[in-house]
Order: C-alpha cells, then sequence, then structure tokens
C-alpha cells in the first residue's frame, strides 16, 4: 500500500500476482476464510468494483450485484460452511475445487460440489469468476463439514 497521502488508487489485496504455489494457496484460504464468514461485504470486497461473475446460471457484474446475491444466498442456505482446494495456477489466475454443506428453511441438508476459475487485476482483486456447482443430497449423519477449517488443516477435499 502506498504511504502517498494523495494517492487515490485503491489498495493492494496480497498477494499479488503473479502467483507462485505457496501464494495460490493462500489466496484460496483467505476465500475460504472470508466465504465462511457469510458476511455479503467482506466477500464482496475482494472483487474488483466492475467484477464479472458467472455462478451456475445467473450472471452478475459489480460489488453491489455480488453483494445482493450473496445475501440472498446465505439466506436460503443455512449453516453454509465451505471448503476450498488450490487446483492449478497460471500468472493471474487460479482454479479451485471446492464444496460447501448447508439446510434449507425445510431442513433438507445440501452438499454442494463445485469448480471456480478466478483471474485477478494486478492490485489481487479478483476480477473474473466463473463458478459450475451441482447440489446433492444429504443426511445430517453425512455431514463432513463441521465449522471452519483449523489452521493446520490442510484435508484435500474428498471425491465424494
Amino acid at each position: 500500500m502506498s504511504t502517498d497521502s494523495h494517492d487515490t488508487s485503491p489498495p493492494l489485496r496480497h498477494p499479488l500476482p503473479p502467483f507462485t504455489a505457496e501464494t495460490a494457496r493462500i489466496k484460496v484460504q483467505a476465500a475460504e476464510d472470508a466465504w465462511n464468514s457469510r458476511d455479503p461485504q467482506r466477500v464482496a470486497a475482494a472483487y474488483t468494483p466492475d467484477s464479472t461473475w458467472r455462478n451456475r446460471s445467473t450472471f452478475l457484474t459489480g460489488r453491489d450485484e455480488i453483494e445482493a446475491f450473496l445475501t440472498d444466498k446465505w439466506e436460503r442456505e443455512l449453516d453454509y460452511v465451505l471448503r476450498k482446494q488450490l487446483w492449478a495456477f497460471h500468472q493471474n489466475r487460479i482454479a479451485v475445487r471446492f464444496q460447501y454443506e448447508w439446510h434449507d428453511t425445510a431442513g433438507q441438508w445440501w452438499r454442494s460440489y463445485g469448480n471456480e476459475q478466478w483471474e485477478f487485476d494486478d492490485r489481487g482483486f479478483m476480477r473474473r469468476r466463473e463458478a459450475s456447482i451441482n447440489d446433492v443430497p444429504i443426511t445430517a449423519d453425512q455431514r463432513r463439514i463441521h465449522g471452519r477449517r483449523a489452521p493446520a488443516d490442510d484435508t484435500d477435499i474428498p471425491l465424494r
């Protein structure tokens, strides 16, 4: 971040691209932590003001639309808990796989499986996100994600 009091450029969001294996993992963990906060403003702040999204069949542009989308999402997807895993990276792009569990207002639990492609600007903000997601009904006994990941937990996400 610049120390120039006249600098009006947006802050940097570390780590910055081009990513290494270590910095890509840091970026993925930061995203997991933010999404697990279920705070739409916090999550939306990680994206460029004009960020473009495809989430399933929904297309969004900008932080305001992202924040509104996430607010609605977490009103429907109760007790949402997420795990992300780095799949690949190159320059300013990262691919992740993820799973999250949640229940609806009727008490039905779901595990959602997905893949995302992320593209970042030079300041470390995500300017493009594409997510493909499938939902599978599960019983409460089949849940395996209970709360946030422990700091040293780097367990891979299972296929099923």
